[in-house]
């Protein structure tokens, strides 16, 4: 996590197409060093509960992620949280981590985090910005999307 510089509010306010709201800091960047997920504070300046905690800002990997979810691959996954007891467990693991940390700014008094989770695959643009946010083995499902987005930061700039 990084402190959110000015440049970083006007890059921000350029992927969104909107000012931020509830922002706290920059979560993960990308390669070229834009930053590409944000963590929110629980509830936006006007008080209105928001659990995701982590929002993916890069345009260009919302855009992949979306070509994903159409593809049926949520349903996939879901179905497959019923059928291995493992996975089931490490998705689970990360709701409880996901909430313990946003409890830990303000709860929110629920026991609703994002995407879905425990029991369904509802957002991969929430899973992946969790794993980006905390790196690999945290978000079973934002992991394995990423290994499909494969580079998705290259071919031309960002900014």
């Amino acid at each position: 996590m990084s402190t959110v510089t000015t440049a970083d509010r006007d890059a921000i306010e350029g992927q969104l197409g909107r000012a931020p709201r509830g922002m706290l800091a920059v979560a993960a960047r990308c390669p070229s060093g834009h930053p590409n997920v944000v963590q929110t504070a629980p509830r936006l300046p006007d008080g209105t509960p928001f659990p995701t905690m982590f929002y993916l800002t890069c345009p260009r990997l919302a855009s992949r992620i979306g070509t994903l979810e159409a593809s049926g691959l949520m349903r996939e996954m879901t179905d497959r949280l019923a059928e291995d007891p493992e996975l089931a467990a490490r998705y689970r693991r990360a709701h409880e981590s996901y909430l313990a940390e946003r409890d830990a700014i303000e709860s929110l008094g629920t026991a609703v985090s994002a995407g879905g989770m425990p029991e369904r695959v509802k957002c991969l643009h929430v899973h992946v910005a969790h794993s980006l946010a905390k790196g690999p083995g945290v978000n079973p499902f934002g992991d394995e999307a990423l290994v499909l987005l494969g580079d998705w930061w290259t071919g031309t700039d960002c900014a």
